[in-house]
């Protein structure tokens, strides 16, 4: 396979996830917002934040609203990081390379990028957000389960599967920073009350409310649901299952060693965290979210150094959230 071919399977691959995940958040948000009184500190702004999209934000709106927040994520055609341009970078990357997947993956992703491009258009209203964030999850759910049943298993499908596994590993950091930033002891007589209902916000953004109650079988509590979004093995979202099926992946691709080592690092570095220091602790969470970051970067550094063209003659579109930062947004994508 072209490195070329295998780096644009990649950022469609991690396009899509981004896209699902940006609707699961503004999804989710837009309940907790309903079930919990206006005097309570949480707002849009930490959707901003999740994003790690604050400057860009700043740089268009003043307010952090619920409509400037939502356009934002959702239809801001100039926003690289909005539900639109996501789908769109990743029809693109598709399109140059369609001829080794299915046709009917083409399709579906085109039509999904142009179902969302006409919601767009037409404005993103309250009344319409729900029916249109979930059309979003469940085309691209409907995406990810096509792959998964027409794809044969080879290179093609790997890179994709490796795009998908570290953006989704990088999403659900930047959910639990900026959203149990909120919960952790910091006004802890305010916030009690609304504590269990703040942390299913946390689990029902991966879709992990039943998976936890099934297995933790206990009520709604911080340090079991950083345990089990961190290091569960089993839950498809947790960062330590994305990083083991990362590993794994990456054991089918030749010159894999540099890459498998630096995510068995990043991996041990999960499996061996204090849950208990960090959930007592908001500083301590978020410097470990921020070392996490860094490592999802270095984990990219050497596959794009391994497998991927690193030809500065060729024009490329630059985004990716996992760069330097927990809260920057900048990386590198490729088109033909």
């Amino acid at each position: 396979m072209l490195s070329r071919v295998a780096e644009n399977l990649y950022w469609m691959a991690r396009y899509i996830e981004r896209a699902e995940d940006t609707a699961r958040l503004l999804s989710v948000n837009s309940h907790l917002m309903l079930d919990l009184p206006a005097r309570l500190p949480l707002g849009w702004a930490p959707l901003i934040e999740m994003t790690g999209s604050l400057e860009a934000f700043t740089a268009r709106h003043e307010d952090f609203d619920e409509r400037n927040v939502v356009h934002f994520l959702c239809a801001d055609p100039d926003n690289d990081i909005s539900i639109i341009s996501a789908l769109a970078s990743a029809r693109e990357n598709l399109r140059t390379t369609r001829d080794v997947v299915p046709r009917e993956i083409w399709e579906e992703v085109n039509q999904l990028y142009l179902s969302v491009a006409d919601h767009a258009e037409n404005g993103v209203s309250p009344r319409r957000r729900d029916s249109f964030l979930k059309s979003v999850i469940r085309g691209c759910q409907a995406l990810t389960g096509l792959i998964e049943g027409t794809l044969s298993h080879g290179p093609a499908r790997t890179f994709i599967e490796l795009g998908r596994q570290l953006e989704r590993a990088d999403m659900t950091t930047r959910i639990v920073d900026v959203r149990s930033a909120s919960l952790l002891p910091q006004n802890p007589e305010e916030l009690l009350p609304f504590e269990n209902l703040q942390w299913m916000s946390v689990l029902k953004s991966l879709t992990a409310y039943q998976m936890y109650r099934q297995q933790v079988r206990l009520r709604v509590r911080g340090p079991d649901v950083l345990r089990f979004l961190l290091q569960d093995p089993n839950l498809p979202r947790s960062i330590a299952c994305s990083l083991e099926t990362l590993g794994h992946e990456l054991t089918l691709l030749p010159r894999q060693d540099r890459p498998a080592a630096t995510v068995s690092l990043v991996r041990a570095d999960v499996v061996d965290a204090d849950i208990q220091a960090l959930a007592h602790s908001p500083s301590k969470l978020h410097l470990f979210i921020d070392e996490l970051q860094i490592g999802f970067a270095a984990i990219h550094d050497t596959l794009s150094a391994t497998y991927f063209v690193n030809d500065d003659s060729v024009p490329r579109v630059t985004q990716t959230q996992s760069q330097t930062q927990s809260q920057s947004h900048a990386g590198d994508n490729d088109n033909d």
